[in-house]
């Protein structure tokens, strides 16, 4: 008896064995990782960071300006770059921000044009008095204003020099890790989800020369929008460099005639014929509070879809979506989709009214100026007060959302979230049982979708 029982522990113990070997050997595959163990085993200094293999060989680029650099880098460092083992900062002077050095990048540029263009006239002062010679440039943190063209201000000197830096940047961080597979580039106003652009890349062969971004265009040069971010492999990158090392002056002249620095980029990318792979939705060019999720291009819902990145976010609401970000990788052992984002992190701040806040309703207006020329009298009462307008909005089916500013009431037919206007008289309302019925049409339609990789007609599955 003593016997049996010593051989059936002996059996136990090595099936046991056999099957922890098992594990850990499956266990170098991420995707059985994800699987078989809690969030919490990934934590690191109370942190969620992806353990995908490819992280070592991704090299984070973000590019900013003296004019932002130290309102808008500070609370990257502590969010959005802690799980990133490679990143560079570029910007138009060379300075220390919170122990991180950030590189001058126009170094790349023709002393020519450095000297001869107007755009440089900051630079210029910058490189002889420092942060002096900023003297009152204005500093643009807009709060999600993407749809508001205040951020769009190319008198700004800081924005005139900012198109420069697209090209040399690349032979920077080409230059800065050379063995990098991907090279991934975002500004000081764009969220990265670094768990999930893992995901999205392990789809791609990076010995192929890819181009990867939200595609925009101008006149007929199609590039990838810089805010959104863009990504390169790095046989893309070693052939721009090349191709623009012996026509380095040809492609100043074009940036110098072109107000964005991504569209010069794209022209490069043209030249070498390699295509863009359109990243849409991944890649936003808006913020949550500013993006409209029944939005649908190029027949793709950003609703359904995982996200990589959003633009025009706020120091603020980098903080906000990093907590969230954290939480749901703790709690979730699935990718991260706008759904999700618009559900449990937008939907919960939506109230039937918020003072001092602008959610960014435009579809028609009525003020005291045209009150009388509507039969309607709830049109022609909707200015007088918030409570008229709410009843305007109230009485079209298909309004969903509107505010009151001063005399004039602005309603919606999308929903927006917005954002906060301290001080000011304006304030918004929503009727949120129809946001929670464009919500679950929305959720209706499109179900779990996952990556637009390489082959561009459908969704490569990946990890749900």
């Amino acid at each position: 008896m003593p016997q049996r029982t010593f051989l059936c522990r002996l059996i136990f113990c090595a099936v046991f064995s056999v099957s922890i070997i098992n594990v850990f050997t499956k266990a170098s595959s991420p995707s059985f990782f994800l699987r078989y163990f809690k969030p919490e085993a990934r934590l690191q200094d109370d942190i969620f960071c992806s353990q995908s293999e490819i992280a070592g060989d991704v090299l984070v680029v973000l590019r900013t300006g003296a004019t932002e650099s130290h309102a808008k880098l500070p609370v990257h460092f502590k969010t959005t770059l802690r799980c990133v083992p490679n990143f560079l900062v570029v910007s138009d002077l060379d300075e220390e921000i919170d122990g991180h050095a950030v590189h001058d990048v126009l170094g790349g540029v023709s002393e020519q044009t450095k000297q001869s263009s107007e755009d440089f006239k900051l630079y210029r002062r910058l490189q002889k008095q420092g942060k002096r010679g900023l003297g009152d440039q204005q500093v643009i943190t807009a709060q999600s204003g993407s749809s508001k063209g205040d951020y769009l201000n190319t008198e700004n000197e800081g924005w005139k020099l900012d198109k420069w830096k697209f090209l040399p940047m690349i032979d920077e961080a080409y230059q800065h890790m050379p063995n990098a597979k991907w090279f991934v580039f975002i500004e000081s106003d764009t969220y990265l989800v670094w768990n999930n652009l893992l995901e999205y890349l392990s789809n791609f062969d990076a010995s192929k020369p890819y181009y990867i971004g939200k595609h925009l265009y101008i006149n007929d040069i199609e590039f990838g929008y810089g805010g959104a971010g863009f990504v390169l492999s790095n046989p893309a990158m070693r052939k721009v460099s090349e191709h623009r090392s012996v026509r380095i002056r040809d492609y100043e002249d074009f940036t110098s005639t072109h107000w964005v620095g991504d569209c010069a980029l794209g022209k490069v990318f043209e030249d070498i014929k390699i295509p863009l792979h359109k990243a849409f939705p991944h890649l936003q060019g808006d913020s949550p509070a500013t993006l409209d999720p029944a939005t649908d291009k190029i027949g793709r819902n950003a609703w359904c879809y995982p996200v990589v990145t959003y633009h025009h976010v706020s120091p603020a609401e980098i903080e906000e979506l990093w907590e969230f970000e954290q939480n749901w990788f703790k709690k979730h052992d699935v990718l991260l989709r706008h759904r999700d984002i618009f559900m449990e992190h937008v939907r919960p701040q939506i109230r039937a009214s918020i003072p001092e806040w602008d959610n960014m309703s435009a579809d028609k207006e009525f003020n005291a100026h045209d009150h009388g020329s509507s039969a309607n009298p709830l049109e022609r009462n909707s200015w007088k007060s918030f409570d008229h307008c709410f009843a305007l909005c109230e009485s079209k089916k298909e309004c969903v959302q509107f505010s009151f500013d001063s005399g004039s009431c602005s309603i919606s037919f999308a929903f927006r979230l917005g954002y906060a206007k301290p001080k000011r008289k304006i304030a918004s309302g929503w009727m949120p049982d129809r946001i929670d019925s464009i919500f679950q049409e929305l959720e209706s339609k499109c179900g779990v979708r996952d990556w637009f990789g390489p082959n561009e007609g459908s969704a490569v599955k990946r990890r749900r």
